[in-house]
Formats: structure tokens, sequence, C-alpha cells
């Protein structure tokens, strides 16, 4: 990949897509602090670099798919990844445990650094900027000459689930209802699995139960024909076990996406059983930064520390990034728990030019059942990508 990685233009309009995003995309979550959610510019990739960032993104994913597989029967690597004890409970009998799931999603971020584009990890179980790539990105794309949105993973994920469940099939959304961030994306799903012909019903996670051997949802137990989970696996646990939980990661009556176990790669240990596995992994090996356990010989300026399941930056360390206070107190709590964190070589991080200054990105890349299905980017004005970032909309160049 010989082309510029990447332009940005300034969004003409802004005023108006943040508006049109609100109320035909569900994007409620406008402001976070002083500061928009949603950054005033567009980043604009050649065609050529997004069919390089689709293909590749491919590649990790069925490479993912197969390690899951392999992880699957290998319940002695899971206390490796840093697994809950009860999700190792559940995913240790293997005779209860599916081949594969229905319906599979997920996202992977590219970073631009001086090496290249590389990426740190998988989001593998629950990923989110749907919104953004699929219903705020073709607004964007009608103000900008030359350029057209990637892709629409709404619609890749919603046509999956209706040819996985049939029509009419009643499909539960499960998330954090108290938290706007998770109703925006599964009020926005909802509407574009109902144009596909599902029956999408909404709730919230404490709402699930289990009936025999069928997920229900809500005070009438109403009997669900599909699931789509917009809650991580590992806090699973933390639900009664009258809710039925270890459904989701079982071979139930009712499918499940994301099934439970994409936790196993999800898990930023991940790498650390690479070697113990008989599945080639190629493109992850060649695309991630050296990983090991957190040690306090270690423990210098030049590696990440992250904890082995989070989300969106938390509670990862970069040094000269936050207080030194901050990443030492991290630290002392990694090298006393090693199994629960992990730390990755640090990569030098290419900030972009921006209208607005420079900014360090990532581009995430979706993936649904295995193939490319759109893109959506984060920045931020320090080399850490975190729940500070700025959403931000990503275009591809018109062209052959």
């Amino acid at each position: 990949m010989r082309e510029p990685f990447a332009r940005t233009v300034a969004i003409p309009h802004y005023d108006e897509v943040v508006r049109r995003a609100i109320f035909d995309a569900c994007r409620w979550s406008t402001q976070r602090g002083d500061g928009p959610t949603l950054a005033p510019f567009a980043l604009v990739l050649p065609r050529q670099t997004w069919r390089w960032l689709a293909t590749t993104a491919e590649a990790l994913a069925c490479e993912a798919t197969s390690a899951e597989q392999e992880l699957l029967s290998r319940p002695d690597l899971h206390r490796e990844l840093g697994l809950p004890i009860a999700l190792q409970r559940v995913l240790a009998d293997v005779s209860k445990l599916p081949t594969a799931g229905p319906v599979r999603f997920m996202r992977f971020d590219f970073h631009p650094t001086v090496e290249g584009l590389r990426i740190t990890e998988g989001n593998l179980d629950v990923c989110g900027g749907f919104i953004e790539s699929a219903g705020v990105a073709p607004m964007v794309a009608e103000q900008i000459d030359g350029v057209t949105s990637p892709a629409d993973p709404a619609l890749a994920l919603a046509e999956a689930i209706r040819g996985a469940a049939g029509e009419h099939a009643r499909v539960g959304l499960m998330h954090l209802s108290i938290f706007t961030e998770d109703r925006q994306v599964v009020s926005y799903l909802a509407r574009r699995m109902a144009a596909v012909g599902l029956e999408p019903s909404p709730f919230h996670v404490g709402a699930l139960g289990l009936v025999g051997d069928l997920l229900v949802a809500g005070p009438s137990r109403v009997p669900l024909d599909f699931v789509f989970r917009f809650f991580p696996s590992e806090w699973l646990p933390r639900l009664s076990r009258r809710s039925g939980w270890p459904r989701l990661l079982t071979a139930g009556a009712t499918p499940v996406a994301n099934p439970g176990w994409a936790v196993l790669s999800q898990s930023k240990r991940f790498p650390l059983v690479f070697g113990e596995l008989s599945t080639a992994l190629p493109t992850w090996r060649a695309l991630l930064p050296e990983t090991r356990t957190p040690t306090s010989s270690v423990l210098g300026d030049d590696w990440v520390l992250k904890p082995a399941l989070g989300h969106e930056g938390y509670l990862v360390s970069v040094a000269g990034v936050g207080s030194r206070r901050r990443r030492e107190r991290l630290c002392a709590r990694a090298v006393a728990r090693p199994d629960r964190w992990v730390m990755q070589r640090r990569f030098v991080s290419c900030a972009i030019d921006t209208p607005f200054g420079p900014r360090h990105v990532c581009v995430g890349v979706f993936i649904v059942n295995g193939r490319a299905a759109g893109a959506y980017a984060r920045a931020a004005t320090r080399p850490l990508i975190d729940d500070g970032a700025q959403d931000v909309i990503v275009l591809v160049e018109e062209g052959a």
C-alpha cells in the first residue's frame, strides 16, 4: 500500500449533519464535555487504501474465527486469556458449545504508524460505530464531490440476521438501556432491522430470561427468535443465573449474535496463546506489536499497559499521556495481577493533518459474516484513542 494513507476535509454543513443525525439516525449524544462527539471533518481514503483495509480485515476475521474454534476445545488456555472464572466454567463444557455462530459482526481498528498501518487488538465481541458508518456517512458524502461511503454495516447485519432467523423473526436487542450511547445504537439498528422485515424488540439486559431452552425478554416473557447482544461477554456473570445468560455462550435454542464465546479472541491476551494453537495467524502476527504479560522488570516507557478485557481505552496507560502517578498506580495493579493485564510494545503513532489541527486516528473496518461492511474512525489530539476521542466519518474516493 504505497499511496498516502488518507486526506481530511471539513464537513461543509456540519450543523445540518448533526441535526439530521439526531432525527434520522438516532445519534442523540452530540456533546462530551465542552466538545462535540462528531468531528467536524471527514477522513477520505484513496480507493486502493480502502481495498487494502477491507482485504486485511477480512483476513484477520478469518484467522480469528478459526482460532476461536480451536480455543473452544482448549479450556486449559481460557485462564491465560484472563476470562472471569464464571465464563471459564461455562466454556469448559465443550459438549454444550456450538461449532459456529449464525451471524458474526466485528471491527478491526487500524492505526497509522511510522511502520505503516498496525492493529493492537480486535473488537470481536461487541463493537460500536454503526450509526456513524451506516447512518451519518451518506449524509456527509452528499455534501462532498467525488466521494462515497464505503458500505453499510447496519444493512449487512440486518440482512444476515434475516437470513439466519427468517423474515418477521422477533429479534431481541440486548443492551444497557441506562446509557444513551448504547440505547441510540440499538434504536438505530432496530429501525434498520424493521426495514428488512424483522420484528426488533430492544430490551434492557436485566429483562433477559429463560423459559425451557428459549431465551425470552420483558415482563411478558415473550420468546425471542434471535438475540443481538450489545453487552460485553465478560459482564454476563453479573446477571442472575435465572436470566439464562449461559445460553448466550452455549448452543441453546435461540441463536445469538455475537456468540458469547467471542470473548476468547476479544481478550487482549489473545496473542499470548498464539504459540499454543495450530491455527496459523499470519496477518495478526504481522500487524500486532509485541505482546507480553506484565512484569516489574520490563514495564518501561516503551510499553503500553492495558487490561485484558476493557473497552474504549479504559485503564490504558501510555507513558507521557496522562499523569505519571496514574501510570505508576496502574503498573502496580498489573504487576500484582498480571493475569488480568497485558503490555504491548509501543508504536509511534503518525498524526494526520486536519482543518482543525493534527489528530491521531484509528480507522475501524466492520466485518459481517466474514466480509468487509463499512468503516468509521476515531480521532484524538494525543496518541491514545479512548472514550474521549471524537467519532470521524470515513469516506472513499470514487473511481475504479
